[in-house]
């Protein structure tokens, strides 16, 4: 049985016709290194989620990233047309209902405008986080874009 923020993942990928399955491990997979670890993959398969805020319009902005990678906030600044910051924990959970460390590609409480690094998509499957800071579930990478109605840039 999956704790309710898992729940509410595997709940979002169901509404959405995706037959992918969310797996709660027994330890920690808050860091791409942690997670790469529990599920046997490479770091770059781990779809890192990081909220940045637009610091003129207040919007959140989600960046998946591959575990590999740090983000060029710069870069990002040129595609939202905004300085950005790093959001708050609790503008995280306000935003999409899930804490730092669990935040999933889908299923925010609200939209929240996405970027996906191009760097994941050189992978067939990444694992992305599920909720939880110990839940994940494995999907092809190429579905990224269409699931979260991101934007493929470069993040590094």
């Amino acid at each position: 049985m999956l704790s309710k923020s898992a729940q509410k993942v595997q709940d979002a990928l169901k509404k959405l016709g995706y037959a992918y399955e969310v797996i709660e491990a027994p330890e920690s997979t808050r860091t791409a290194e942690e997670a790469a670890t529990r599920v046997g993959c490479e770091v770059g398969q781990i779809v890192k989620s990081l909220i940045f805020k637009g610091k003129k319009s207040g919007k959140a902005i989600l960046i998946l990233t591959s575990g590999a990678n740090r983000v060029d906030v710069k870069g990002i600044i040129a595609h939202a047309q905004e300085k950005i910051g790093r959001a708050d924990p609790d503008f995280v959970r306000e935003r999409t209902g899930f804490a730092i460390g669990g935040i999933p590609p889908l299923g925010h409480l609200h939209p929240i405008e996405t970027y996906v690094d191009e760097d994941l998509l050189s992978f067939d499957e990444v694992w992305a986080a599920a909720g939880t800071p110990k839940a994940l579930f494995k999907m092809p990478a190429s579905e990224l874009e269409k699931m979260t109605g991101g934007k493929i840039v470069q993040v590094k």
